[in-house]
């Protein structure tokens, strides 16, 4: 039986577990060239528990705007519906390999939220 997520360690694993699908990706790794350098890899990382500890845990240490970050990346190397698709099948098979539980369900579903929120965005860009 798998353990929940529950802690930035385990936040660590899922989201270093993830981008190495991502970068290894025939369809995403494009978007993700800025960090085949490790320490940038690693900065990102860092950024990304921070996120996913503040969505989980409600721990308030993530301050930017991901979605800013997101929508100018789009400007450079659009996203298309088959992205996000792919982004979260990928984060899924991220989550359902390590953890199981509560905290990885809402993971989940909060990642459903965050990939239909910025499809709708970008959309709402390209009218």
């Amino acid at each position: 039986m798998k353990n929940d997520i529950e802690n930035r360690e385990d936040i660590y694993l899922l989201v270093k577990t993830f981008y190495i699908k991502l970068m290894n990706d025939d369809l995403m790794r494009h978007f993700f060239m800025d960090f085949t350098n490790p320490e940038h890899l690693e900065i990102h990382l860092q950024t990304l528990v921070d996120f996913w500890d503040n969505i989980l845990f409600f721990s308030g240490g993530y301050r930017k705007n991901a979605m800013a970050s997101h929508l100018k990346l789009h400007q450079e190397k659009p996203f298309k519906k088959e992205h996000f698709k792919s982004w979260l099948s990928m984060f899924n098979a991220s989550v359902d390999e390590l953890f199981q539980g509560e905290n990885a369900h809402a993971a989940k579903s909060r990642a459903q939220s965050i990939a239909i929120v910025m499809e709708i965005k970008i959309s709402e860009l390209n009218n």
